[in-house]
């Protein structure tokens, strides 16, 4: 493995220091140096999150104005302490509670609900929203049950936007929750990711095939497939999340792909033209549209569809204005 690195085991402290350094307008919190927060911060509702490292821009991308005041970071694909989690909503805090907007993995959420319960002996009112986009790990049925992906990203910008707005906290864990009902996610890989200390994979992808419904950590897909033409990869991720929607009448959305960290963006952008042609052509309008790489996963080549079911509200809140490291994809 050929990879810019110094010692792999330290490889998340070097990265914050370098994000720390590339950007003024964040910093390493004084309380823990795995909480990245916005130095300015504003009298409103905090807006928190927190992971694995892995994903970037997620999660520490998307620190700014309108979007997130403070992230815990963990180590790669591991949750952070509660601990972490905890300074994360303490710096975030300005006496209008905090709105904890993270994904649904076991380990965030005991370690999300253990800071909850530290926060209350600071007086500090904390609820949360937990993102479930991903349709392959786990049936219709159990939807609650769902990893959160790359559908995140809308849960973190809606209720960014609606704190940034003046909205008190149970606005915005209501909309916050609203989106992530309204969000869909699948994944396909095509090529395993390699955690640094590590140095090989964890499973392995043969040539020709592809995995479908593939995790964000390295896990294996729900099914192994031929690799088909770009048109055909798209129509199977498509069909599968209107599968999951079952809509009974067109709609308005709005599609992300996301490339897993090594897919470029000529390959996004085919998948992109075929999938936003299959929703036409179903009489759905699409109203946003996002490529770039949003959520990854390490070095892992594939991509995610995410598809949004907008309404009104969660299109203002998805134009109104917002300033992030990770924004400056799209």
């Amino acid at each position: 493995m050929q990879i810019f690195v110094n010692n792999p085991d330290f490889i998340v402290e070097d990265m914050l220091k370098g994000f720390a350094a590339a950007h003024p307008e964040v910093m390493l919190s004084p309380l823990n140096e795995r909480v990245v927060i916005l130095k300015d911060k504003k009298e409103k509702v905090g807006i928190i999150t927190g992971g694995g490292s892995g994903h970037e821009p997620a999660f520490l991308g998307y620190v700014g104005e309108g979007m997130l005041d403070a992230v815990a970071i963990g180590e790669i694909f591991a949750s952070p302490p509660a601990q972490a989690f905890l300074d994360a909503m303490i710096e975030a805090d300005n006496g209008q509670g905090v709105a904890c907007l993270f994904g649904n993995y076991a380990g965030d959420n005991m370690n999300v609900k253990m800071a909850i319960q530290m926060a209350e002996d600071e007086d500090i009112e904390v609820k949360y929203v937990v993102a479930t986009d991903d349709i392959a790990s786990s049936p219709k049925e159990t939807r609650e049950k769902r990893h959160g992906i790359a559908g995140g990203y809308f849960m973190w910008k809606v209720g960014g936007a609606k704190a940034a707005s003046g909205a008190t906290l149970d606005e915005v864990i209501e909309v916050a929750q609203k989106v992530v009902d309204r969000t869909r996610s699948i994944c396909v890989g095509v090529r395993p990711c390699t955690i640094p200390a590590v140095g090989t994979p964890n499973f392995l992808i043969d040539e020709g095939t592809m995995e479908f419904g593939t995790g964000h950590h390295g896990e294996t897909g729900i099914e192994k497939k031929a690799l088909g033409t770009a048109d055909e990869i798209a129509g199977e991720m498509t069909e599968a999340i209107l599968t999951d929607f079952d809509f009974d009448e067109n709609r308005k959305l709005a599609v992300m792909i996301s490339g897993l960290g090594s897919t470029m963006l000529m390959e996004q952008y085919v998948i992109c033209g075929e999938v936003l042609a299959i929703l036409k052509e179903q009489g759905h309008q699409v109203e946003k549209v996002y490529v770039g790489n949003f959520v990854t996963s390490l070095d892992m080549g594939g991509l995610s569809l995410t598809i949004v079911d907008l309404d009104a509200e969660i299109t203002q809140l998805l134009e109104a204005d917002g300033q992030a490291t990770g924004l400056k994809n799209y």
